[in-house]
Order: structure tokens, then C-alpha cells, then sequence
């Protein structure tokens, strides 16, 4: 490549679509001219141009663009809803049309109740039985994650008899790799992959090639009860049936890849002590509202760690000095806690972990909370005992004292608050409750209170009662 095809090529990759298409927006071409101007761009530039437009000027796109064109934007667009009810109703449902029926389901899912009823009403037939579908199903539940863009072909066809189908569907579908056989009432039988159908002989039975123990969901189940089974399997779309055990649709590799991010970010939010995952436009009060409850809870804890410390103020008071290390115990001690956690949490995830790993899981989180705890607890002996003869000017029985103190504590603290880290999201699991209930903060809370009885404790006990005897 030439200098001159050089800079044309860099000279495009710096250009600035969005503002590109903004002015285009906004100057007084005819509505014909702006369309085909609007044809040489991506549809994710246009979408990213609507955040920077004011309402007039999205106006002037929803009359210049046509109804295939707007939906193919909208589907990159960060809040499809806002922008679909600012399109004129009938324009508005011409675009819904061009969606899956799942999307649809969605966008008039988040509308306005007087905005969903005329929405729903000027929808074909067709759409509204598939709308009325998925909103059947909870939020929770794996029907409304579903979307019924797939193939499917009757038990008893040739292989030629399904190529014909699937030229014949393949037109409406996106998902063509995985083509689904069902009986005459729709009862889902089992999968073939297209690569097997393609080299497959024109007059040998689909039952050669279907395979029968491919995995599937039914709609009505929970999203995190299945999920880290069908993941498992990395198919690239999972079949969804109903209680009859009817084909009614799909989950895609990409809506699966979703789901996981939703868990995950579900889980990390009760790991921060929230009930669920929270947004910027959440209200102030149900923000407040989720978080309140835990910290109410740890406000009661926390009173106790403080109660255990005063318990020992005969200890504090006769050696001022180890108050200084109390943070470096507590901060240790939440520290492997939480790592424990994360580790459990994650663990437990897979729903066929039985009762020996989860013991083995046990006795791994100690062992390494021992050995993690000899190492810092020995390193502490050493650099707190030099510190304090050093620095603080002690001597070397009473600053070692001290540091040994630290270092036994640090070394029960590690050890304890990984088995905590590890017991509690297990005894919450056979309490039938959410493991990631237990949560960061409350594991931390836990944590300090059995820092703060290993550490005082043996301060009272290794450096007043048997030094005192």
C-alpha cells in the first residue's frame, strides 16, 4: 500500500460518523436526498447520533427514514423504548413489526398501559398470540428470554424434504446451524446439526442423523435454577418447550451470553449486600429500599464486635501499644474471608456439586487459610518485632512479645475466616436460601468479630495472664 492509500485509509478511520450524520439530520435536504445519504452509513453510527439529537431533529429521521431502516437502528440503540413511542403509532408499528416477536414482546412490555393496549391492538394476529405468549411468563422465568426465530422440520421427512424446508425458512431465520425435529403436535423429538444434514444422502431418514439426548429447557423455569446447566452444554441455540413438551422456541448462544452477565451482575450486587442489581435510573427510595435491610442488620453486628472490644479493655489498658495492630488483623482476616467467599459462591453455582466436594471444598479453604496463615503470621512476628525495638525503642522481650501475639492471632484470625468464608454460603444453600445472600459485608462483619476474640484474647491470655503467672 502506497502513502497516498495510506492516508485515505487513515483519513476514514478518523472520520466522525456520528457528527457526520447529526449535521446531516439537521440541514434542510429533502426527506428522499437524506434517506439515501443515510443508506452509506452503519445503523449502530446513526443509533449513537440519536443520543445527541433533540426530539424535533429525531422527528425529521423517523419521517426520512422507512420503517426497516429505523428498526435496524433502533436495534443498536441504548433505549429503544424512548425512541419507538416518539415514532407516529402508525409508523411505530411498522417498525415493531420488523422485530421479533420477542423484542416486541419487550418494548411493549416497558410501555405505558394506555401505550400497550394500542400498540398490541394494531399488531397482526400472528404477532399478538406470539405477544400474548411471552408475556405469559415471569421475568424470572426462561420463557420470556426465549425468541421463536428457528427451524423446524416434522419426524418422518427425508433428508430432501428438509433441505426444502429449510431454503423455505431460512429466508425469516437467523439461527439456520441447529434444525429442530418435532412430531405432527409439535412434540420436540431431538436436533440436527446443518453440517450433518448438508453431507447427509438425499434419500436417508432424518432419524439417522437426529440427535435424540440434545439438550433442552422448559419455559416455565427459573432462569438461575437452569442456567449453569445449559451453559454447559455450549450449543448454539438451546430449545424451549412447554409443559406438553412442545417446540415454542428457542434460547440463542447470544441471549445465553446475557443471562450470564445478568446472573453475574445479580450476584455481584448481593455480594455488596443488595437484593438486586441496581441501575442509575432506579429511584432513590427503592435504592434506599434495597439497601436499608442489610445495613440494619450489620449496624447490629458491628455493635457486638464493638461490645466484644470493650469486654477486653482490661487488656488495652494494660498494653496500649497492641491497639495499633488491630486494623492489620481485622483487614487480614476480611480479606481471606471474602476470598473464600468468592470461591464458594462460585462453586456452588454448578448445581451438581455433591456433598463430598463441598466437604473437600472445606478442607481446602482451611488448608490454604493455614498455610497463608504461617507465612503472614510469620512475616508479622518478624517486621512488627523489629519495628517495635527499632522504631518504638521496646525491648526485645516486649516487642517480640507483641508481635508473636500478632502473628499467632493473624495466623487463627486467616484460618477462621476461611472456613467462614466458606461455611456460611453452605449453610445458607441447605437453609434453601440464595448462597450469594452471604454477602461481602456480612462475611467482613463476621470476619472482625473473630479477629477481634483471636486477637484480644490471646493478647489477654499470651501476654497478661502467663507472662502475670
Amino acid at each position: 500500500m502506497n502513502r497516498k492509500d495510506c492516508r485515505k485509509v487513515e483519513a476514514v478511520h478518523n472520520r466522525d460518523y456520528r457528527r457526520e450524520i447529526v449535521d446531516l439530520l439537521r440541514s434542510n435536504l429533502c426527506p428522499k436526498a437524506k434517506e439515501e445519504m443515510l443508506h452509506t452509513y452503519h445503523e449502530k453510527d446513526i443509533a449513537t447520533a440519536l443520543e445527541v439529537l433533540d426530539f424535533q431533529e429525531r422527528r425529521r429521521l423517523y419521517f426520512a427514514a422507512d420503517a426497516e431502516i429505523l428498526a435496524d437502528i433502533l436495534a443498536y440503540a441504548e433505549d429503544p423504548v424512548r425512541y419507538i413511542g416518539e415514532i407516529e403509532v402508525q409508523k411505530r408499528m411498522e417498525v415493531l413489526s420488523r422485530f421479533e416477536a420477542a423484542k416486541i414482546a419487550e418494548y411493549i412490555r416497558k410501555m405505558e398501559p394506555a401505550d400497550r393496549a394500542l400498540a398490541t391492538g394494531l399488531l397482526n394476529e400472528n404477532l399478538r398470540a406470539q405477544i400474548r405468549l411471552f408475556h405469559s411468563f415471569g421475568e424470572d422465568e426462561i420463557g420470556c428470554r426465549m425468541t421463536t426465530n428457528y427451524i423446524s422440520v416434522r419426524e418422518g421427512s427425508s433428508v430432501r424434504e428438509a433441505m426444502r424446508v429449510l431454503i423455505r425458512q431460512a429466508a425469516d431465520c437467523d439461527n439456520i446451524s441447529t434444525i429442530y425435529v418435532v412430531d405432527e403436535k409439535e412434540k420436540f423429538l431431538g436436533a440436527i446439526d446443518l453440517k450433518d444434514l448438508i453431507i447427509a444422502r438425499e434419500g436417508s431418514r432424518l432419524s439417522n442423523i437426529t440427535m435424540t439426548s440434545y439438550p433442552y429447557v422448559y419455559a416455565g423455569e427459573q432462569i438461575e435454577e437452569c442456567l449453569g446447566r445449559i451453559v454447559e452444554y455450549s450449543e448454539d441455540s438451546i430449545p424451549v418447550l412447554d409443559t406438553d413438551n412442545r417446540l415454542i422456541g428457542v434460547l440463542t448462544s447470544q441471549e445465553l451470553m446475557e443471562l450470564v452477565d445478568d446472573e453475574m451482575g445479580e450476584d455481584y450486587a448481593k455480594l455488596g449486600g443488595l437484593s438486586a442489581e441496581e441501575d442509575l435510573n432506579e429511584s432513590l427510595k427503592r435504592s434506599i429500599r434495597k439497601r436499608l435491610p442489610w445495613l440494619v442488620i450489620l449496624l447490629g453486628l458491628g455493635m457486638v464486635v464493638s461490645s466484644v472490644v470493650g469486654v477486653f479493655e482490661g487488656v488495652v489498658a494494660r498494653i496500649p501499644l497492641i491497639i495499633a495492630f488491630q486494623s492489620l488483623i481485622l483487614d487480614m482476616a476480611g480479606n481471606v474471608g471474602t476470598q473464600s467467599l468468592a470461591v464458594t459462591i462460585r462453586v456452588l453455582m454448578d448445581e451438581k456439586v455433591s456433598r463430598k466436594q463441598k466437604v473437600k471444598l472445606i478442607f481446602k479453604e482451611s488448608r490454604i487459610g493455614l498455610v497463608n496463615g504461617v507465612i503472614l503470621g510469620g512475616l508479622s512476628f518478624l517486621l512488627i518485632g523489629i519495628y517495635l525495638c527499632i522504631v518504638k525503642g521496646q525491648t526485645a522481650m516486649t516487642g517480640f512479645s507483641i508481635s508473636a501475639c500478632t502473628g499467632a492471632a493473624l495466623l487463627l484470625a486467616m484460618m477462621l475466616s476461611s472456613l467462614s468464608g466458606t461455611l456460611v454460603p453452605l449453610m445458607f444453600q441447605r437453609m434453601k436460601v440464595d448462597p450469594a445472600v452471604a454477602s461481602g459485608p456480612l462475611i467482613t462483619t463476621i470476619n472482625d468479630l473473630v479477629a477481634v476474640i483471636s486477637y484480644y484474647g490471646l493478647a489477654w491470655l499470651l501476654l497478661i495472664r502467663i507472662s502475670w503467672h
